[in-house]
């Protein structure tokens, strides 16, 4: 079954700090409109093509060792069921911290209600730093900054590490120009060229990743919130994220790249490291944890399944678990000891859609039937 909440778009109402909109209104939307109130989601991810609906379904997450991901601004939301009955679920009520990270699995969401933030400026600071140093001192970095988070680019020694931090006045805004050469034409155009080059002569792929890598240069600048956490990708690519406990980190990334070193073929795409706080939602990566997160990425239409299986090999090792927005290859056989109320969400699910009208082959395969 596939549905489209276009229909479910409207602001609904605006209390204080508390935003109920339409389940299926995008991030992209959201943002400015929260923004026209005063108001801001307090942390967001990389991109904001999302529906709110979808983005708290499966753990959308940005970064920040204090804050959790989106769906941890859930206050309330209301779904319809397999049964066809409209339920809502606020925080603190039996059945909310099952139902906000849902997957899909237990009906159409319809509204969200949102505690939101005043509207805040980031300053940015982004610049290239050995890896070496980044790895050693990673407790540090994600700890003394807002948001704080790494990209690696495979066979170098560099990382990429951008810092956000909240201030008072917006008063080193990224020129027009510059925001569209170094955001649209570099990290999107020349990116996707140097991607190609990659895909059809495999060989280059270290040196295409080491000139990325060098060509990153320091910059600051100062934002609107949603403007500086989100930013544009067109460049087209396979994607996998695991959450680990944060004091895995070193010994996951090392494993990490044990995984690239042993692969037939090349990677092309960049790795990306970030953190979020524990939280108690039932099927959140981060529950009960304070959590590390790394994404792997291949260039679309290479070979990925090798990388990708062993390092969800890894993650399992180290207790990892999937973001359910992107690939992974689990089963309910395997997730239920990552999950400790996994089974209690199984019985949610069984109450709200007993007869599985929601299910598809990929919640039958994490779930069950």
């Amino acid at each position: 079954m596939r549905l489209s909440l276009d229909g479910f778009t409207d602001l609904v109402s605006v209390e204080n700090d508390l935003v109920t909109v339409g389940a299926g209104m995008p991030l992209h939307v959201l943002n400015p409109l929260l923004a026209s109130h005063g108001l801001a989601l307090p942390n967001l991810g990389d991109i904001d093509a999302q529906t709110i609906a979808g983005a708290i379904s499966t753990g959308t997450h940005g970064t920040g060792s204090r804050l959790g991901g989106l769906a941890t601004f859930v206050e309330a939301l209301e779904l319809v069921t397999g049964t066809g009955e409209v339920r809502r679920f606020a925080k603190g009520e039996p059945g909310f911290d099952g139902a906000v990270v849902g997957v899909g699995a237990l009906g159409v969401l319809t509204e969200v209600t949102l505690r939101c933030c005043p509207a805040f400026v980031l300053h940015a600071t982004e610049g290239p730093v050995p890896l070496a140093d980044v790895l050693a001192g990673y407790e540090d970095l994600f700890g003394a900054n807002d948001h704080f988070e790494f990209y690696w680019f495979p066979y170098t020694d560099r990382a990429l590490t951008k810092a956000n931090n909240r201030v008072g006045r917006d008063d080193r805004p990224l020129g027009g120009f510059k925001s569209w050469l170094e955001d649209d034409f570099l990290s999107n155009t020349v990116f996707d060229g140097l991607c190609r080059v990659g895909r059809a002569a495999p060989r280059l792929v270290p040196s295409i990743t080491r000139l990325s890598a060098r060509v990153l240069s320091a910059r600051e600048f100062t934002g609107a919130s949603h403007e500086v956490f989100c930013s544009p990708r067109r460049v087209r690519f396979v994607e996998m994220e695991y959450s680990f406990p944060r004091e895995v980190l070193r010994e996951a990334f090392a494993g990490l790249q044990r995984v690239i070193d042993a692969l037939p073929y090349k990677i092309v795409f960049p790795v990306e490291v970030r953190c979020a706080a524990a939280d108690e939602l039932w099927l959140s990566p981060s529950y009960g944890r304070d959590s590390c997160y790394i994404a792997i990425h291949q260039y679309r239409g290479m070979p990925y399944e090798e990388y990708f299986r062993e390092f969800e090999r890894m993650a399992l090792e180290l207790g990892g678990r999937p973001h359910w927005g992107k690939m992974n290859y689990r089963t309910a056989e395997d997730l239920r000891p990552a999950y400790p109320r996994f089974d209690e969400f199984l019985a949610l699910r069984g109450e709200l859609d007993p007869e599985r009208r929601f299910a598809n082959a990929y919640t039958e395969k994490v779930f069950g039937v």
